[in-house]
């Protein structure tokens, strides 16, 4: 198996890693918000799909103006892989959990993204997490139960489901980036959102989505603003971060979005902030801190060992 990583991902801050940071965090936390704005009058699957495609289609435009390269069929089919988990599994996955639960909590979800890194790495490694990564596992799924049960039953329990299998589904996407044949550079992101975006239409259609009516304003207004900020910029710095920074500081994000997510949603759309989503966020924040405290532990043992 080959890849395409020239270089060892480091952990240091250049100002364009701490861009790219800064564009994940608010980007990213935001973009719960704007899906919620466009599920009133688009189908989840549709939006989704058409949203990476857009981008997708503008990226590679734009490379190969500049003279890159289009995948070869084996990067095709790796980027089909890849956007598949990322775009259809887990971006799609969040909007069609936000029809039964809030954008807050849909973003709780999507923070456990590390613990299931964590042990998906134990897994293929046989490395097995230390003690301060148990610790985080631990808390993490203590978030998860919580997340289930502020969901409630019926929809809540479905919605709650859908983003954790959403959050499993990025993360195994993030893993295999990593270790699969991919295009050099930006022209990755390119041929994973046009290979995503095209899967999730072609389900959404097959699901029986369909436009029956004309998008309303509001949800145009925040369709383009996923296929600008959350597609073409948030997406290409978290992958440029995943092939340049270690994992744990890409992964970062889950530090923050949460709370910009549920801040937002109780601000602008006045959802419910319950004490069960403080503790579900509390419990996944924590877990999160202590999952990247032993992975740098972790590395500063390896490298010792080295």
């Amino acid at each position: 198996m080959t890849t395409t990583h020239t270089r060892e991902p480091t952990s240091t801050l250049t100002s364009t890693v701490v861009l790219c940071l800064v564009s994940v965090y608010v980007v990213w936390g935001s973009t719960y918000l704007a899906i919620d704005y466009t599920l009133d009058t688009m189908p989840p699957l549709l939006m989704t799909g058409t949203r990476f495609l857009a981008g997708g289609i503008v990226l590679a435009v734009f490379l190969l103006a500049r003279g890159h390269v289009l995948p070869t069929r084996r990067q095709w089919f790796h980027c089909a892989v890849v956007g598949g988990l990322m775009q259809g599994g887990c971006v799609g996955g969040i909007a069609i959990a936000e029809r039964y639960i809030s954008s807050g909590l849909a973003s709780v979800g999507i923070a456990t993204v590390p613990v299931w890194t964590v042990l998906m790495a134990g897994l293929a490694t046989r490395r097995w997490p230390n003690r301060l990564e148990v610790y985080g596992i631990g808390l993490g799924l203590v978030g998860v139960v919580l997340l289930a049960v502020d969901g409630g039953l019926g929809g809540g329990t479905k919605g709650s489901v859908v983003i954790i299998v959403a959050a499993i589904s990025w993360s195994l996407g993030s893993v295999l980036s990593q270790h699969l044949d991919l295009p050099k550079g930006p022209m990755a992101y390119a041929g994973e959102m046009l290979a995503g975006g095209t899967l999730v239409t072609l389900v959404g259609l097959l699901a029986g989505e369909s436009l029956d009516r004309t998008p309303d304003a509001a949800a145009l207004w925040a369709w383009g603003y996923l296929v600008v900020f959350g597609s073409l910029l948030a997406y290409s710095a978290y992958m440029y971060l995943l092939t340049t920074v270690r994992t744990s500081i890409a992964t970062s994000y889950t530090l923050v979005t949460p709370a910009v997510a549920v801040l937002l949603g109780a601000w602008i759309l006045s959802e419910r902030v319950s004490v069960l989503t403080v503790l579900a966020v509390a419990a996944v924040l924590l877990a999160v801190r202590f999952i990247f405290i032993g992975r740098k532990l972790r590395d500063a043992h390896d490298k010792h060992e080295g």
